[in-house]
């Protein structure tokens, strides 16, 4: 059997392995480091399709792999990561608050609250929008609701947006506040499996003919990133949803 045909299936196999250590830093509370693993299996889940294509070779059980590796780095992941973003909101209030509810007692509580575990709801969803997707055959060239990478993309922005950008009150407040991480759980969870028809950032080729829409999606996603560091991040996928709705139902265009 020829090496090239190894291949994607040896980058879907990366993914998976940063997957883990992204898994392994996120159940140790190291969401940095969580976030950092998750952007390169993000790079290498990218190219093994791109590679697929380009080689010409595909499988169905390379089909499958990947989505068994994206099911760990984007379903599993991403639950995790909301898992420990509410379990440090949680403690926060806690922390804060006596039993009578007089804010600026600190009884020091610790340990995991059940409340957390609502975080994975993100992973039931995103099981369902992978398997959803690998059955539905709309979905050869574009995407019918947000897809699990985008969706990890902006949960682990939250947390490096704690790090990297405190100065941002009004986003930090958000991303500490339990009400909120439990309500945006809900909507990201909805989006995975909207009737939302979303244009794939694949390459076939390189033509710009064939691919206007993906190159000036990425051109203002760099300025974005460039110009306002994490927090562009959930901009940017918002961006991606509100180009493919004007796109598909404005424009007309076949994505």
């Amino acid at each position: 059997m020829e090496l090239k045909k190894h291949i994607p299936n040896a980058l879907t196999c990366g993914n998976l392995f940063f997957g883990c250590l992204a898994l392994v830093q996120a159940f140790n509370n190291d969401l940095v480091y969580t976030a950092y693993f998750v952007a390169i299996a993000l790079v290498l889940d990218f190219f093994d399709g791109f590679v697929a294509r380009l080689l010409k070779v595909c499988s169905p059980i390379g089909k499958d792999l990947d989505s068994l590796a994206d099911m760990v780095t984007f379903g599993v992941v991403p639950g995790v990561v909301m898992f420990q973003l509410l379990n440090a909101a949680f403690l926060s209030v806690l922390n804060t608050t006596d039993l009578s509810g007089d804010v600026g007692i600190s009884p020091n509580y610790s340990g995991i609250q059940t409340e957390a575990y609502f975080g994975f709801i993100i992973t039931i969803f995103s099981c369902i929008r992978l398997a959803r997707f690998n059955n539905d055959t709309r979905q050869s060239t574009s995407f019918i609701g947000l897809p699990t990478p985008a969706n990890t993309m902006v949960i682990c922005s939250l947390p490096l947006i704690l790090a990297f950008q405190p100065e941002l009150h009004f986003a930090t407040k958000l991303i500490e506040n339990p009400a909120f991480l439990i309500a945006f759980s809900c909507i990201m969870s909805y989006l995975l499996l909207a009737e939302i028809p979303l244009f794939a950032l694949k390459f076939k080729n390189f033509a710009w003919s064939d691919n206007k829409i993906v190159y000036l999606f990425l051109l203002v996603a760099v300025v974005l990133l460039f110009g306002l560091n994490v927090i562009a991040v959930p901009l940017i996928i918002l961006l991606y949803i509100l180009i493919s709705i004007v796109n598909n139902i404005f424009l007309k265009n076949k994505v």
